[in-house]
């Protein structure tokens, strides 16, 4: 049963992970069903204020000790490191060793992973950090390709709002989907999204050598909605097809056809959102040939349909 929840509040606190804890599990919805939480805002030095990232300050009520018993420990996100004071690792094993849930807000698994309570597990967080997460700690199998994930107790997610994801799967699992939803309604957020969806990434073009690939990237990105094949790749390059696919990937770090289509999607993303042309017609512009074609490299690269992203993302009416 989740009745209390304590979360550990470490500098620089950061401002919206930890309002996402409070707002999921600290505010009073008895009013309408929703059963009361004990919400403990815990810090090594209570009464020490602590700062936000936004340069405002909170003071930590409790010290640690209110960690003891709480069904639920919290890490909003905070400083990248592999380095945290040992009280907090200790609270986190303790917690582990008895059963406790222990959330993680975006860069809070770095705490979680340095208390060693990932090791040989799954986790996630911020796409931005994940590269550094892996050189940190490389016995934890780091997935930046989803919203949260849950091993055993422990649940890991992704930057900001998927935190709220990771808080509502917790209150469905323990309180059941009633009381999620009605969370969710209050919060005007969908009141249940899949752990596995995607974090919906823009993946930055590599930094090549202008003198090579640089400006076959370039041309490609201009050319989205043409028939690019291999060969058309490979005279840009003044290369042999096989050379060119051979050096490609050695230095973007994958297939010339499977960064094309990435590219491809991530344009049709972009339309979505800020377009009201049809499926068809974004299809044709980003290269796809036909909503067919774009809904299945679209689904298999986002996790959603193209419909499904535009009724979230889009902004035109």
């Amino acid at each position: 049963m989740l009745q209390s929840v304590a979360v550990i509040l470490q500098e620089p606190v950061a401002a919206f992970e930890y309002g996402v804890v409070c707002e999921v599990f600290g505010v009073d919805r008895t009013d309408e069903g929703v059963p009361r939480i004990d919400l403990r805002v815990c810090g090594i030095e209570p009464g020490t204020p602590l700062n936000f990232t936004t340069g405002a300050q909170i003071v930590p009520q409790y010290g640690l000790e209110a960690c003891a018993d709480a069904d639920l420990v919290a890490i909003p996100a905070g400083r990248v490191s592999a380095d945290y004071p040992e009280v907090v690792l200790d609270v986190l094993r303790a917690a582990d060793k008895r059963g406790a849930y222990i959330l993680s807000v975006c860069t809070g698994a770095f705490v979680v992973a340095a208390a060693g309570l990932l090791s040989g597990r799954s986790a996630t967080t911020h796409w931005r950090y994940g590269a550094a997460m892996s050189e940190l700690f490389p016995d934890v199998e780091v997935n930046t390709d989803v919203l949260y994930v849950q091993e055993g107790n422990i649940i890991t997610s992704a930057g900001t709002a998927a935190g709220i994801d990771a808080s509502l799967h917790l209150v469905r699992t323990e309180l059941g989907p009633t009381v999620a939803n009605k969370i969710a309604r209050r919060m005007v957020v969908p009141p249940h999204r899949e752990g596995g969806q995607r974090q919906f990434v823009k993946e930055p073009v590599p930094d090549c050598d202008n003198d090579g690939f640089g400006q076959v990237l370039g041309w490609m990105l201009s050319n989205l909605d043409a028939d690019i094949a291999i060969s058309d790749m490979a005279a840009k390059a003044n290369m042999s097809p096989r050379t060119f696919a051979r050096r490609f990937r050695d230095e973007v770090g994958t297939s010339p056809l499977r960064w094309l289509t990435e590219q491809r999607v991530l344009a049709a993303q972009g339309l979505l959102e800020s377009s009201s042309h049809g499926i068809e017609e974004i299809a044709r512009r980003v290269g796809f040939g036909s909503s067919t074609l774009l809904r299945h490299h679209f689904s298999t690269a986002v996790g959603i349909t193209p419909t499904a992203f535009r009724s979230r993302f889009g902004c035109v009416g």
